[in-house]
This record gives structure tokens, C-alpha cells and sequence, in this order.
């Protein structure tokens, strides 16, 4: 028994020269045969530098999240309830929703597994996300449909009702208008049409909106009726940012085609600059749209309409019995030079001096609703 404890109070400080001098102790030592001395380990460096690769590994997106400083627009979804789908289109489901006792609409965009899609791929909708937030939370208009919030879908919140993994899954959070699009309300009075004077609100609502929009140096650039919203009281909002961007210094800065053919300016559709007067031109088509109660170019193929706008300088065909004061406007806005075209605060002076009181509206003749009977099915210049 003396001898072994001998030996082993030997062997310490040949081990911990060893150890302190980093040089091997031979084909004996601790090193070649697998074992660690416990007393040399930080079991508190050890948990840390696990813990950060189990992190890394399984919820690095998390982890990113709660470290970056959070946007002022960001939503809080644990506030967040949704209810039924209003809409499905090619890029997401709006939904009815409630939020913090709020009644809204949520626009949710999946942009799927990052298997589906390249990680190019999901940073270009993750940045025209972000560009469409960016343009619409700090607007503050009666005539633009309010902002409340949104998620960029890499928060550690999950959007309540939605399975899956949400990691790609964004949403914007706007205020919730009740009575549908004005494509919707126009097509219900296709045959009856309107009065003079409901153009003429539901055309001012439109105008202010957009000369609000560019004051404040945007450009919309998918004006049309599906993107316009009307609540209880038949008020006008405008809806969907998700094309609309900060007007460039110059003209020649934006290009490519953006938007809906049958409403885009001639220029658009030519691959040339345009600037916010590709809206007025927009404004034009649902001018008449909005005063004849048909859509634009119905017998038209897109390809078709583009070619006639472009190099045949196509119009709608404006119908004889509308007022001349509103033809004019439908003829400056739709002008195919940009420079002749009025900005949106000319259009609603123009409008505002309208007399609506002798009518002058597609009212329909007698008792058949049939419309305005000067008005034909063909569109020519």
C-alpha cells in the first residue's frame, strides 16, 4: 500500500509539467490513450460553445430575430386573430382579421420552403416586402387605406391560425374597409351606371389620394379600380403598395413595365422612364372606367391593347352624352406625352369645378335600365 501511494504522489508532477509545458509525455501519456484530465476542463466554456451550435443549428433564424432591433412598424402578433379569406391572388391571402380589438385586413404572403425557393429568390420578396411597408407606414391620408403593422416572418411570433413553418411567411396589417373594390361596385351598376354626381365624388376621392400620394414623392403605379376600396359611407381608399415606390430624382431612373396593361401610360408599356404622370395617365383610364361603369379594352387581348395604346394612340371611346368638362380631363390625362399631362392637383381643381347639379351622368332613359344610349361597344382613339 505504501509503495502504490509512493507512485502515484510521484507521477503528479511529471504530469503537470507536462501539461504546463504542452510537449508530450510519450506513448503512455493521457493524450494517446483518449482520456482528459477533469480537472483541466471549464465545464462552463464547454456548455456555452454547446449551446451556441445547438442554437446555430436549430433556430439560428430565432435567434437573429430577437437580436435585431425591432422596426417601428413591426406588429405584434400575438394581438393578432384571423377570420375568413376576403381574396386569393398570385402573390398571397388577404384575410378578415382583428387586431387588438381593431377590425382589419391582413395580407399574408408565404413565399414557401427555402426548398422551393433560392435564397436569391427569397431576398427579392423579402426586399419588395420591405419597400412596400417602407412606402405605406408613414402615409396618413383619407383617401389611403390606413397602416397598422406588419411581419417580415423571421420574428420568434408565429401569425395566429396559420400552420407550418412561418419563417418565409410575412404579412401587412391595414385597416379593414367594408364595402369591397370599386371594380366590384362598378360592374353591380354596369346596366343602371351612375349619377353625375357619384362620379364625380368617387373621382375627387381618387384624385386626392393620388396628388396626397405625390406630395409625398410616390409614385402608386398600379392605379386601377380593383386597387381602390370604398367603406359604408362609399368614401374611396387607396389600396395595394406593393408596386409603389419612391419617385426617382429622374425620369430615365424608373422603367420597366409595372402594372396592369388596359391602365398603363404608353411609356410604361415602351420600356421608357416615366415618373409620377404614369399615375395621371392611370387616373384617366378609371376616369372613364368609373363614369361608364365598363372595364377598358374589354375585346382586347394584352398584347393587343399594348400595341393600340402605344402605336395606334387607342383610347376608350369617351360616350357622346358625358359632360365635355369631364371628357377634357379624360383626354389630358390620357395624353401620350407625359410633359401634356396635368399633376394630380390641377386634375382635382378641374374636377371640383364640375356642376353636378343638371346631372349629366350615364343615367339610364325611361324605366329600362339600358344605360347611355350613345355609347357603343367599340373603343377607338
Amino acid at each position: 500500500m505504501e509503495g502504490d501511494n509512493s507512485s502515484i504522489e510521484d507521477s503528479k508532477p511529471i504530469h503537470d509539467a507536462t501539461a504546463k509545458s504542452g510537449q508530450k509525455s510519450g506513448p503512455q501519456s493521457n493524450s494517446t490513450r483518449g482520456f482528459v484530465r477533469a480537472d483541466l476542463v471549464n465545464l462552463a466554456d464547454l456548455d456555452a460553445v454547446l449551446e451556441k451550435h445547438l442554437i446555430s443549428k436549430f433556430s439560428g433564424k430565432k435567434l437573429l430575430s430577437r437580436e435585431r432591433e425591432k422596426e417601428d412598424w413591426e406588429a405584434d402578433l400575438t394581438k393578432l386573430v384571423l377570420m375568413d379569406v376576403l381574396a386569393r391572388g398570385t402573390y398571397g391571402v388577404v384575410h378578415r382579421g382583428i387586431y387588438d380589438g381593431r377590425d382589419v385586413a391582413v395580407k399574408v404572403l408565404d413565399w414557401g420552403e427555402e426548398t422551393h425557393k433560392s435564397a436569391a429568390e427569397v431576398a427579392s420578396l423579402r426586399s419588395s416586402f420591405k419597400q412596400e411597408v417602407a412606402v405605406w407606414h408613414k402615409l396618413d391620408h383619407p383617401n389611403v387605406t390606413k397602416f397598422i403593422g406588419a411581419s417580415m416572418g423571421d420574428t420568434e411570433f408565429q401569425i395566429p391560425g396559420l400552420e407550418g413553418d412561418q419563417v418565409n411567411v410575412c404579412c401587412v396589417i391595414v385597416e379593414y374597409v367594408a364595402g369591397g373594390t370599386l371594380k366590384k361596385f362598378l360592374i353591380r351598376h354596369w346596366r343602371k351606371k351612375l349619377s353625375l354626381k357619384t362620379v364625380i365624388q368617387l373621382s375627387l376621392d381618387l384624385s386626392r389620394g393620388l396628388d396626397y400620394l405625390h406630395s409625398q414623392k410616390i409614385v402608386h403605379r398600379d392605379v386601377k379600380s380593383e386597387n381602390m376600396l370604398l367603406d359604408t359611407t362609399r368614401r374611396l381608399k387607396i389600396a395595394d403598395f406593393g408596386v409603389a415606390r419612391v419617385e426617382a430624382q429622374n425620369r430615365t431612373e424608373m422603367t420597366g413595365e409595372t402594372g396592369t396593361v388596359g391602365y398603363m401610360a404608353p411609356e410604361v408599356l415602351n420600356g421608357k422612364g416615366y415618373d409620377r404622370k404614369c399615375d395621371v395617365y392611370s387616373f384617366g383610364i378609371c376616369l372613364w372606367e368609373i363614369y361608364c361603369c365598363e372595364m377598358p379594352y374589354p375585346d382586347l387581348t394584352f398584347a393587343e391593347t399594348s400595341t393600340a395604346v402605344v402605336k395606334q394612340n387607342v383610347r376608350p371611346e369617351i360616350p357622346r352624352c358625358c359632360p365635355s368638362s369631364l371628357a377634357s380631363i379624360m383626354r389630358k390625362c390620357w395624353d401620350a406625352n407625359p410633359d401634356k399631362r396635368p399633376n394630380m392637383n390641377e386634375v382635382v381643381s378641374l374636377l371640383e369645378a364640375i356642376d353636378t347639379s343638371k346631372g349629366g351622368g350615364m343615367i339610364p332613359v325611361g324605366s329600362e335600365p339600358q344605360g347611355c344610349l350613345c355609347f357603343g361597344r367599340y373603343h377607338g382613339p
